[in-house]
């Protein structure tokens, strides 16, 4: 069987709303014989925005994927300048580095969905702010590094955090990823940080945001007395905790439930949302728009 039968182009598009949009990428890619296998459209009424996910045969393209993003830029440029596109080809593979601490759950999930041929992705290296997932990470074949951060009490702590994070930074951009994944990481990332991995940094936050955002949310939760807990895959941005959310799911508990009961549940919750947002992002399948997502499922 021929391999590119498989391969496609993945079209991503949004711009102010008008008619004709969906006529005119349309017409674009049949005019050149371009066979759709996905297509997703949504409009916003309350920004009066509108957003596209396109799916295309690559074998049917009479051009590659370089080509094809000179002509659709043609296209873009036609509905605005402020139009926001992407053309991705599924033959090239998606990169990701790993940010952890301690929690091994969340590695341990997306190490084995990767291992298994589960996620989309190329896995470059894994680092950690403690080195005691190392083994785990290495057993797998794939690079850990260790960076060493201050404890909290250092008297040089400002000036020790912001070398580590220097450190971390040159070590991540080194790969080139098209997705940070803080895995658990339970570092706040500075604000110049956040903003050069602006849309490739997610993060699995262990709450259903908006509600406890910040540090030990179960045990917030807990508190309050609550009766469903959850967890949120969100893109990193200087606001703490509220960054567009990707995705979220909850898991009920009730009364005879103790903090740590919660901890423990809430990992499941956690393993499977960061999964779903993490394949999301690397299939091409999320839209950024201000605070808010367009996620094509």
């Amino acid at each position: 069987m021929d391999a590119t039968a498989d391969q496609r182009y993945v079209i991503t598009l949004s711009c102010p709303d008008t008619t004709g949009i969906v006529a005119r990428i349309a017409g674009f890619l049949a005019d050149a014989g371009g066979w759709i296998t996905e297509a997703g459209y949504h409009s916003d009424p309350d920004t009066g925005w509108f957003f596209t996910r396109q799916v295309v045969r690559a074998d049917s393209l009479p051009y590659g994927v370089d080509e094809l993003r000179d002509r659709f830029a043609e296209v873009a440029a036609e509905l605005g300048g402020q139009t926001d596109w992407t053309v991705t080809d599924t033959a090239v593979p998606k990169r990701a580095v790993l940010l952890v601490t301690k929690e091994p759950h969340c590695l341990h999930d997306l190490l084995g969905r990767v291992a298994a041929g589960e996620l989309p992705v190329q896995l470059d290296a894994v680092i950690g702010n403690h080195d005691e997932l190392g083994e785990i990470v290495r057993a797998h074949g794939v690079p850990f590094h260790h960076v060493e951060f201050p404890p909290p009490g250092n008297v040089r702590y400002a000036v020790e955090k912001e070398k580590a994070f220097d450190e971390l930074s040159g070590l991540v951009e080194g790969y080139d990823p098209d997705a940070i994944v803080l895995a658990r990481f339970m570092q706040i990332l500075p604000a110049q940080v956040c903003r050069a991995w602006a849309g490739r940094a997610l993060n699995i936050h262990h709450s259903f945001l908006p509600s406890f955002v910040g540090a030990r949310p179960y045990h917030q939760a807990y508190a309050r007395g609550v009766k469903l807990i959850g967890a949120t895959c969100h893109y990193v941005t200087p606001d703490l905790d509220a960054g567009p959310i990707i995705e979220q799911d909850v898991i009920r508990v009730d009364h005879g439930d103790t903090a740590n009961d919660m901890v423990r549940r809430g990992r499941d919750i956690e393993r499977l949302v960061l999964a779903r947002g993490l394949r999301w992002h690397l299939e091409d399948r999320v839209l950024v728009h201000g605070n808010k997502t367009v996620v094509f499922r």
